[in-house]
């Protein structure tokens, strides 16, 4: 048995990390500075794409169960909606986000990780690091004082935005870094907000106001503040910046937690530093626009710990975690430069061009493209990685392509998608296919068949009836093909029926 995989840092990141590792038995260790977890909400929404991820681990009905189904976000000012995006334009299984306590997230993954004889140690900082080509040794210092000394293969930094992870390594978050200033509150009110909506206030005079209702009478409450403001979070001043910003009425009767914060645009250069992987915010930090952060890093997550795993268990070569950095980090970028424009945009001083915006946003959204295309972004499923080095496209494949995300119609086949396999080969049937095809040979991977047949073919783990052909019209495949998924959902490679070299070429690239 080799030495456990190390994961610094027990937040929603580093948890996902260590289940994912868990689940498919791969030794590993979770450690966390704090001696109980966070009784702070911190981020409270999870995206549909992120929901998906979840419902790969088994947990989605756990984490809708303890939250709340947003639908859609609304954009305010001067009395009026300027624009309200649906929520179940995207094309997912989980047309919505779910607005829920971090609190439930980390208890939700901690008990999943338990499950798998998995506990987080806590009161653990740690203190030293050095690595060469063959192990990572750190320094891990106990609650007494002790300091233990350990050998891993590989360590994941997760321990957030001030990560020891990412010092001890010598890399920097690098970025812009005239810092953004808000006032949050988590507190029960008073109001008569649709609790299935997000909000923005964009105020003429100050900064937008973001409100996320969340379950009964709890409301997160975050607006911008000017930089050089020094005051200490009061429930006084957040009620005065409610009543100043706020369209709605919101009387503020309790307070769970305030904090005054400060967050810059930047990310790591590298991902991956030798044999120490980033995630979440230890390699990049944001505005909380958009509400993608802890949805970008648990996303990290899963698409490092499925390699991980296989690098672990010997099935795939080291390289393949370089394809971490390159599918992540660009995915990263991006959600940094839209949680940018968001701030900038809601943070307009000049009249005319508080005008613009709003007259502008108004007829965007009106257009149903624009509408999709917003839809998409805020529920994060448009990410893909076509420009992986790891994903192959064959001939054709219709409306789908390599790098893509698999949306899987019907739970009973998004089921046999998901599990602990490592790689799932879906051969999807032509639309006219008289005869089934073969099942590939010399692939090492659970084969599932879709199409419409009086007799079921055998070779394939599971067949799965479409006598409509939808299965085919749906990925725009009329004359079938093959579809090679990962374990993140995401497609590996794609080729005709009678074409196979794409899936071998991807098999091979595993063990590059």
């Amino acid at each position: 048995m080799s030495d456990p995989i190390i994961v610094v840092g027990a937040g929603p990141v580093g948890l996902t990390a260590a289940l994912e590792l868990a689940r498919r038995g791969v030794p590993v260790r979770i450690v966390d500075r704090l001696a109980e977890p966070t009784t702070e909400s911190r981020a409270i929404v999870v995206h549909a794409r992120s929901l998906e991820m979840f419902e790969r681990l088994g947990l989605v009905d756990r984490l809708i169960g303890a939250g709340v189904r947003t639908t859609a976000m609304e954009m305010h000012s001067d009395g009026e909606v300027v624009a309200r995006i649906a929520l179940d334009l995207v094309d997912s299984p989980f047309p919505f986000s779910v607005t829920i306590a971090q609190t439930e997230t980390e208890r939700i993954l901690t008990e999943a990780l338990a499950e798998h004889g998995v506990t987080v140690e806590r009161e653990v900082t740690l203190t030293g690091l050095t690595q060469d080509e063959h192990a990572v040794r750190v320094v891990l210092e106990h609650a007494d004082g002790s300091e233990e000394t350990v050998s891993t293969g590989w360590l994941v930094g997760a321990d957030g935005a001030h990560s020891q992870a990412r010092k001890l390594v010598g890399s920097t978050l690098a970025g812009k870094f005239k810092g953004e200033r808000f006032l949050m509150g988590d507190v029960d009110a008073d109001h008569d907000l649709d609790p299935h909506s997000m909000y923005t206030f964009f105020a003429p005079h100050d900064g937008p106001l973001l409100v996320f209702p969340m379950q009964g009478d709890r409301l997160r409450l975050i607006a911008n503040i000017a930089p050089d403001e020094e005051r200490t979070a009061t429930q006084e001043w957040l009620q005065q910046v409610v009543d100043e910003r706020a369209e709605r009425p919101i009387r503020i009767r309790d307070s769970r937690w305030l904090t005054v914060f400060e967050v810059h645009h930047a990310q790591v250069p590298e991902y991956r530093v030798g044999r120490v992987l980033l995630a979440g915010d230890a390699a990049h930090v944001h505005s909380p626009a958009g509400a993608q952060g802890m949805n970008t890093g648990i996303q990290d997550a899963h698409n490092l710990a499925w390699k991980l795993a296989l690098v672990g268990t010997g099935q795939g070569s080291p390289a393949l975690l370089d394809s971490y950095h390159a599918e992540r980090h660009p995915v990263g970028a991006e959600v940094i430069q839209f949680a940018s424009a968001l701030t900038r945009v809601g943070t307009l001083v000049n009249p005319i061009a508080q005008k613009l915006r709003n007259k502008g946003m108004h007829l965007l959204t009106s257009l149903a493209p624009v509408r999709h295309a917003m839809a998409d972004r805020t529920e994060e499923t448009a990410i893909a990685y076509r420009k992986s080095p790891i994903v192959v496209q064959g001939r054709g494949g219709g409306e789908l392509h390599a790098g893509d995300h698999l949306s899987a119609a019907g739970p009973e086949l998004r089921a046999a998608l998901a599990g602990t396999h490592e790689h799932v080969l879906l051969t999807v049937a032509g639309s006219d296919s008289a005869a089934a095809p073969a099942p590939v040979a010399d692939v090492t991977v659970r084969q599932l068949l879709v199409g419409a047949y009086d007799t079921a073919p055998t070779g394939y783990d599971a067949v799965f009836a479409d006598p409509d052909g939808r299965t085919a019209a749906r990925y725009g495949l009329p004359n079938g093909g093959r579809i090679m998924v990962r374990p993140d959902g995401y497609i590996a490679a794609i080729a005709p029926l009678d074409e196979d070299s794409p899936l071998h070429t991807y098999q091979a690239l595993l063990q590059a």
